[in-house]
């Protein structure tokens, strides 16, 4: 059954004079003359049957129906715009695939070692974009996730990948300000906003005293404590595999024990078995697990 949707011009040019309020600057816009941009919107109107400006002399003004349905046309425009350049912007030889990731994960671990899959792969685009929390992966749009163990990927297919085990890290600079040997209670301490209780937990682990282990600034990610801490502002318990690079360095010390009291396990999430997924997304999730294989200490995957 055909379809009962305007045309793309008539859209167009109703989404461009509800815009700026005239028929005029519309048809400048569009590179039209002011008649026929208000011919396609007088078809418009006949089509659906509703008057979508009033009309005083030669000034035009929306309609309460005509607000309404320009903020709907412009959002479809916008996201068809977006989707088109998206392909546009494809390798014709080439194919893409799109990850979500954690997003501490994504800049801290994955995407300083996608020159490797970039290398073995030359014609696969990576896509990646954040996603904080799971989610439904079906008709979402990826591929595949990086995410947490957590029970709203139940039914789909879970690869392990990595252990996240916390570590307090400062900058040598704030330890050596605190004096010879000071106590991890005696220096500031930087909190993630969403585990309020990581410190009281590493406390209870490692029988080390905080006397307030709440007290200290609190961050969304993960990112911004590696930061934080960087900058000297304070303690951080964040995940070792992401600190590497700066413990190397000596840009961060971790004189204290790692905590393994609140403890996370990654995992590659896919719609189907690996073995069943298409070529470019197996190439990929078989390279990413071969990469957690190799970098972790205490590898997951067997």
């Amino acid at each position: 059954m055909r379809r009962k949707i305007p045309s793309n011009a008539a859209l167009q040019a109703f989404e461009a004079a509800a815009r700026h309020g005239s028929f005029a600057r519309a048809a400048d816009e569009l590179a039209l003359t002011e008649g026929a941009v208000s011919r396609q919107i007088a078809r418009l109107e006949a089509f659906l049957g509703v008057a979508l400006f009033e009309r005083s002399g030669n000034r035009v003004r929306l309609a309460p129906n005509g607000t309404r349905y320009a903020a709907q046309v412009r959002e479809i425009l916008e996201r068809l715009e977006r989707d088109s350049l998206y392909l546009m912007g494809q390798s014709i030889e080439g194919a893409s695939i799109d990850i979500a990731a954690i997003p501490t994960f994504a800049t801290r671990w994955l995407i300083p070692r996608l020159k490797r899959f970039q290398q073995a792969y030359p014609n696969v685009t990576v896509h990646i974009a954040e996603r904080m929390e799971p989610f439904l992966l079906a008709d979402s749009g990826f591929d595949a996730a990086i995410h947490f163990e957590h029970p709203a990927w139940a039914g789909m297919h879970r690869y392990p990948l990595l252990e996240e085990v916390l570590v307090p890290v400062c900058s040598p600079a704030l330890l050596a300000e605190a004096g010879e040997n000071p106590s991890l209670d005696a220096l500031p301490r930087l909190h993630r906003r969403q585990n309020p209780d990581a410190w009281q937990l590493y406390a209870q682990e490692t029988g080390i005293t905080l006397a307030n282990s709440a007290v200290g600034a609190r961050y969304d990610l993960h990112s911004m404590l590696i930061e934080a801490a960087l900058a000297g502002l304070g303690v951080a318990l964040v995940p070792r595999l992401y600190i590497g690079a700066e413990l190397a360095q000596g840009r961060l010390v971790a004189p204290w024990p790692d905590g393994k009291a609140i403890t996370k396990h990654f995992c590659l999430v896919l719609p189907e078995p690996v073995e069943l997924s298409a070529k470019p997304v197996q190439a990929f999730a078989k390279w990413v697990i071969d990469e957690a294989r190799g970098a972790a200490p205490d590898p997951l995957i067997q």
